[in-house]
């Protein structure tokens, strides 16, 4: 019987972390009775962060800044990693080998795809998927039994939700547009997404711009040029919330009819939360391992019009995509 695991990871950021849980609730839900740990070996962690209140409905113990196999000595240190202590089962998240070979000394059965699942207890029998949900479903079902599946936590507490309503209330469609991207390389351009709003509106729809601290200097452009367009981050009820930040953001997407984000953490946060997604990616390979962990996403990917620069995606493309899925949505 398994009764302590941990799950090995180097870090998780916001749209990383978002896209791992699923498989932490799965997890949990596979293994209800056991004592869950997790550990970010770099020390950085959203968990330990604002989803730190999501995450620990499912972990018991988070660990923080674990950086093993940083030296060849930590491959023979006693009394071993976690300062000796061992777990029923360890599922290793990444796959760099001399993190794998110290870690798996605290597994009494190890789950790891490093050099190809060599190192691994429980090996997968078919092709190995490129994204990360792919893998991290891969992981768990290998852990416990190929009934195992992700599940989708509720992310918004209420309060957030309650918020998120009195902002949009019903009535209209609202198309949600988050500009931000952590690099500027993965910034689509503002006016696109300005141009996109302004479609939105000339067809009766409410364009909601939802912009984070690090988008300040778009907040007069968008004032200005959509001053029909929703800034709901910025209202004074936002502000008085007891709910804020990337929590507010998620509960104000499930107020969306569809959004359009870069391969970024408020797409991640757009998708989580259940609005359905065009997701703006400049390379094929990071949409095929970053794709977020939405019910409906519909990437599209700078490289296939020619060039990695994300402005290479063309307004009419994503234009396109995103009325596909408001039609639906304004059917039913």
């Amino acid at each position: 019987m398994i009764q302590s695991i941990l799950v090995y990871s180097v870090e998780e950021l916001s749209g990383d972390g978002l896209i791992k849980t699923p498989f932490v609730a799965g997890l949990r839900a596979a293994f209800p009775d056991a004592r869950i740990t997790w550990c970010a070996a770099s020390g950085k962690s959203v968990y330990d962060g604002w989803l730190r209140p999501v995450v620990f409905r499912f972990i018991d113990e988070l660990i923080l800044g674990e950086p093993l196999g940083a030296r060849l000595a930590d491959l023979f240190h006693r009394p071993g990693p976690f300062g000796g202590r061992t777990f029923d089962l360890v599922i290793d998240t990444q796959t760099n080998l001399r993190r794998s070979l110290v870690v798996r000394r605290a597994a009494r059965s190890f789950i790891s795809a490093a050099a190809g699942f060599a190192l691994s207890d429980r090996r997968p029998t078919g092709p190995w998927p490129e994204s990360m949900i792919g893998q991290l479903e891969g992981l768990l079902k290998l852990a416990a039994g190929p009934a195992a599946t992700l599940q989708r936590p509720q992310l918004a507490p209420p309060e957030a939700v309650e918020t998120a309503l009195a902002l949009l209330p019903p009535g209209e469609t609202y198309v949600g547009f988050a500009p931000g991207a952590g690099g500027a390389e993965r910034r689509w351009p503002l006016d696109r997404y300005l141009q996109l709003a302004a479609a939105q509106h000339e067809r009766g729809r409410r364009p909601v711009f939802l912009l984070g601290p690090a988008e300040r200097d778009y907040l007069e452009p968008v004032r200005t040029l959509a001053p029909y367009a929703l800034l709901p981050l910025e209202d004074e009820a936002a502000a008085r919330a007891p709910v804020q930040g990337p929590l507010l953001t998620i509960a104000l997407a499930g107020r969306l009819s569809a959004a359009v984000a870069a391969d970024a953490g408020p797409g991640h946060m757009l998708a989580a939360g259940g609005a359905p997604l065009v997701s703006l990616f400049c390379e094929r390979r990071k949409e095929r391992k970053f794709l977020p962990a939405g019910a409906i996403v519909r990437p599209l990917v700078a490289e296939d019009f020619g060039d990695k620069a994300i402005a290479a995606i063309p307004a009419a493309e994503v234009d396109r995509l995103l009325e596909a899925l408001l039609r639906p949505a304004e059917a039913t």
